[in-house]
Formats: C-alpha cells, structure tokens, sequence
C-alpha cells in the first residue's frame, strides 16, 4: 500500500504539470535514455510509432471537418460576404508570404544542415509535378478516393466547396451545419485525448533517434528556435508594416503600439483565442475599429489566420529536409506553400494542432515524419511566437479590412500614443 502510493507520487505529481512541460520532461528522459543505453533505446519504437500513427489518424477528418464548420460559421449578408471575401483574401496571402519568408529563412540559416540522419520508415517524395498537373489536381473527381488516398489538397478545396454550398442553402442545411460544428469539437476533443499522451510518444522517438544518431542531433535545435524568431519578426515588421503602409496608408508603428497589449498577452499564453478579448479591445479602442467589423474579423481570424504556424511549417519542413539530406525539387517548394497556406484555413486553435499540420505538410512533401520528434519539445517555446504572430495577423488584417470599409476612426488610430 506504501510502496503503490510511492510509485504514483510521481505520476500525480507529472499529471499537475501543463503539457507543454510534461513534453519537455519527455524529451529530456529521452534524450537521457538514448545517450545511455544508445542502440538499446530503439526497443521503445513501437511506442513512437503508434504516437506517429494517432497524428496521421487525425489529420485527414480534423482538417476536413475544422475546414467545413470554419467556413459555416460565417454569416451571409451584402456587406458581411464582402468583409468575409476581403478578410479570407488577406489571411491567404499574408499566410502564403509567411511560409515562403520561413523557406527563406531555413534556406539561409540551413538549421538542419550536417545532421545525416536517416529514416527509419520510407516516406518516398513525390515525383515533383508541374504547376498545371498541381492547378488541374486540386478539384478531386471523385472525394471518396481522395480521402481514402489522403490527398490534403484535394480534401481542402472539397470541404471549402461544401461549407460556402451550405451557406448558400440557407436554413434547410442548418442540421448539416449542426453537424459539423459537433464534428470539430469531437475531433478537437480528441486531438486533445493524442496530445495527452505526447509526452510518452515523444519520450519513445527521442530516445529512439538519440539512440541511433547520438548527442549531436540535438544541437541543432537553439538554431531552429533562434531561425524560427528571427523569421517572425520580419514577417510582422516587413509584410504587415508593409500593407499598412502601402495599402492601407496607415503608421506601422502607430499599429504596434496600440496591439502592445494584444501581443503581451499571446506571447505569454500562446493562445489566440484566449488572447481575442484583448485583440478586440485594442482594435476599437486603440485602433479606432468599428465594433461590427472587429467582432466579425477577429474571431475569423483566430480560426482560419495561421501566419505564425506557417512560418514555423516552412522553416522546419526545410530543417527536416536537410537533417534527412533530402533535396527539395521545385515542386515540393510549391506543394509546402501550397499546403501550409490551405491548411492554415483548417488549423485549429488548440494545443498540438501545430504539431499535427507540421505533420501534413511533411507527408504532402513526401518528408520522414519523425522529424516532429526533434522538435515536439520545443514547440511551447516556438508557440509562443506562432502565436505572437498569428495574433498580430489577425489586428492588421482587421486595420486594413475596416479601413477599407471606411469603419476606421483615424482620430483614434492616430493618438494611439496613449497607452
């Protein structure tokens, strides 16, 4: 009786913590227990392999149905399909700009570079297909095939077609929406249930890898984060300072200061949707945003605005690119901007969601998968400026959106100085 109670101190006590910091007491046990018992460690394979295989399992139906009920959930009216056309419009192409600025960056820094490592499964890269074969391919002829083969575009531009459909239906379709709406939240629920046991799937692949690779794997990983932050800032400084500027004629600086408080409250949570009472207080108040179109923009955005998680899918998809040796052709560039900027529509704002579209875009490029071992540990610290970003995102969006709708105060956006 003594003794059980003993044994599951320590499991009581590791169930207290956030997960975040169970993943990273995960790492560092396996990456203690690779370095100690070295090739020994690969015993613990299956247990990785079937943490790899739940993230596979999810990615098709959440994407599919986050999608679908994202897309429903926006009203139709005159003026609200034009601010939904406007904001979704933006959203694509700041997000699209992000997962190039992370290929930039990862091609510059080369983070992955001289690490030789192998997978253990064979994840064989796509022959790289034109750019019409890619436009022609994204319609599936026939959506059953395309899930059973998993063919994420296809499934993107599928549930797209199917939830602006229902919209247009009208009230007849609302039971299908109802429908979806408790589909996302039983699969966010269960992506919850998966990321509950990451810590063990990541104890499993990081021992396995440090196992078989050695010490030297894991150095690598402060340039990632280092990448990672340097890639977000330019982002936020050089794509959404240039809009404002550019587009919307308004001070980038006078923008930054009135999110200041926004921004806080996402680093230090790593969540948008805890952050969007704020994102919406600075947006009327410090910004000088009509209450119709920041209400309607913003929760918009903490759905489908993922530029943060773009940025972090295109510098790791090249990071684990180039600690495998792959070379990348020029279509699987194009099929991880493709992808990752399609996907951030489908992302969820939950815990691990970046971890399980990492997944996607690796296996839309044809990449090893246990390369989100490597980085699982990590991924608060890198939430943490995804989230940043993705916050930033969704209030210059917002600016620009109501600025173009002429439902931006300028008095008040100019005197943001206040605080």
């Amino acid at each position: 009786m003594n003794q059980s109670t003993t044994l599951r101190t320590p499991f009581r006590l590791l169930g207290r913590l956030a997960l975040w910091q169970q993943i990273l007491i995960g790492l560092a046990l396996g990456i203690a227990t690779g370095l100690l018992f070295k090739e020994k460690a690969l015993i613990l394979a299956p247990i990785g392999t079937l943490f790899l295989n739940a993230i596979k399992m999810l990615i098709v139906p959440l994407v599919f149905v986050s999608l679908v009920a994202g897309i429903t959930s926006m009203q139709d009216s005159a003026k609200l399909g034009r601010i939904s056309i406007k904001t979704i419009v933006i959203y694509l192409i700041t997000t699209a700009f992000a997962v190039s600025i992370g290929l930039l960056f990862g091609a510059l820094f080369s983070p992955g570079e001289g690490m030789n490592m192998v997978a253990s499964t064979t994840t064989e890269a796509k022959q790289a297909p034109s750019l019409v074969s890619i436009l022609v391919g994204l319609v599936p002829s026939n959506p059953v095939t395309a899930f059973a083969e998993g063919n994420i575009l296809q499934i993107i531009v599928f549930a797209i077609a199917l939830g602006v459909s229902m919209n247009l239906v009208g009230e007849r379709a609302a039971p299908a929406v109802r429908l979806f709406d408790g589909l996302a939240e039983t699969f966010y629920k269960l992506t919850d249930l998966v990321m509950r046991v990451a810590p063990f799937g990541v104890f499993a692949l990081t021992a396995g890898v440090v196992g078989s690779h050695g010490a030297e794997v894991l150095l690598p990983l402060a340039g990632v984060i280092g990448v990672i932050y340097m890639a977000s800032i330019a982002h936020v400084l050089l794509v959404y300072g240039g809009l404002l500027g550019l587009v919307g004629r308004l001070s980038p600086l006078r923008f930054l200061q009135g999110i200041a408080p926004a921004l806080a409250v996402a680093f230090s949570t790593s969540s948008s949707s805890g952050t969007l009472p704020v994102s919406i207080e600075c947006a009327r108040k410090n910004l000088g945003i009509s209450e119709g179109v920041a209400g309607f923009v913003l929760p918009v955005g903490a759905t489908i605005n993922m530029d943060g998680t773009a940025i972090y899918q295109g510098v790791l998809a090249l990071f684990i690119a180039q600690a495998f040796g792959i070379d990348l052709s020029a279509g699987q560039y194009l099929m991880i901007i493709l992808t990752a900027t399609l996907a951030s529509i489908g992302t969820a704002g939950i815990p691990g969601a970046g971890l399980i579209m990492l997944g996607l875009v690796l296996t839309a490029a044809g990449l090893p998968l246990e390369g989100v071992a490597l980085i699982a540990g990590i991924d608060r610290i890198l939430d943490m400026a995804r989230t940043t970003v993705n916050v930033a995102g969704d209030l210059m969006t917002t600016t620009l959106v109501g600025r173009s709708e002429n439902e931006l105060d300028r008095d008040i956006y100019d005197s943001v100085n206040k605080k």
